[in-house]
């Protein structure tokens, strides 16, 4: 992302809550980096999985991302709202109304839980531009052991992350971009694709990002 794109300021030592947090009161949600006016590209997985409109859908660092007024408006009732940002999803609460009611929100660290990890299974883990930020080797493997103790048999994961030709940078962090095989790879044999494309998504500001869109089904645990 250019400056002008995320105005995100990095210290040394990074506090990833405090960050978001400051992302997400410094610019209004339609100006960030990442925001899309509609979410037809996950919306198409999740009509693929053909889950029911009651099914537990767990949105993974959401932000304050239109998905869940998408979602709402369609006549999902089971929706999860998580991000390590309680401002991201104040945002959302507040765009919803008295709707905000029908969304569990959960302010939650998906490497270090505390209380995402103490839900029950749920139907689909649905991910857009979360899973990137993880550099480290046990950061990623906390992410896909929480993914792994969640989902249910015969459940879906929704992932799409920036892939191997996108951006090295978003909010002025470190990325690790990904293709469907190495997404497989973390998740493992239990696991098998059922669908994958790409997709370029041009951000507020003009940007092209080309992503990795992928849908799994869980076979076995």
């Amino acid at each position: 992302m250019t400056t002008k794109e995320s105005e995100c300021n990095i210290p040394e030592e990074i506090n990833y809550k405090k960050h978001w947090n400051a992302a997400y009161v410094k610019n209004p949600t339609e100006k960030l980096g990442w925001f899309e006016e509609n979410s037809k590209e996950t919306i198409q997985l999740l009509k693929e999985s053909k889950v029911s409109k009651d099914a537990k859908i767990l949105n993974v660092g959401v932000g304050s991302s239109m998905l869940i007024d998408e979602l709402v408006a369609d006549g999902y009732s089971g929706l999860i709202a998580n991000d390590l940002s309680e401002k991201a999803l104040t945002d959302i609460q507040n765009r919803l109304g008295k709707d905000a009611s029908k969304v569990n929100f959960i302010a939650d660290d998906l490497v270090t839980p505390t209380k995402l990890h103490e839900l029950d299974e749920v139907d689909v883990w649905n991910d857009r531009a979360v899973l990137h930020f993880f550099l480290k080797t046990e950061e990623q493997n906390a992410y896909f052991n929480l993914l792994k103790k969640l989902v249910k048999v015969d459940g879906f994961v929704i992932i799409a992350v920036f892939a191997l030709n996108g951006a090295e940078k978003c909010c002025g962090l470190q990325l690790q971009r990904y293709n469907a095989e190495m997404l497989q790879e973390k998740l493992g044999n239990d696991f098998v694709l059922v669908n994958s494309f790409n997709h370029t998504f041009v951000n507020p500001y003009g940007g092209e990002r080309p992503y990795v869109y992928t849908l799994f089904q869980r076979m076995h645990k």
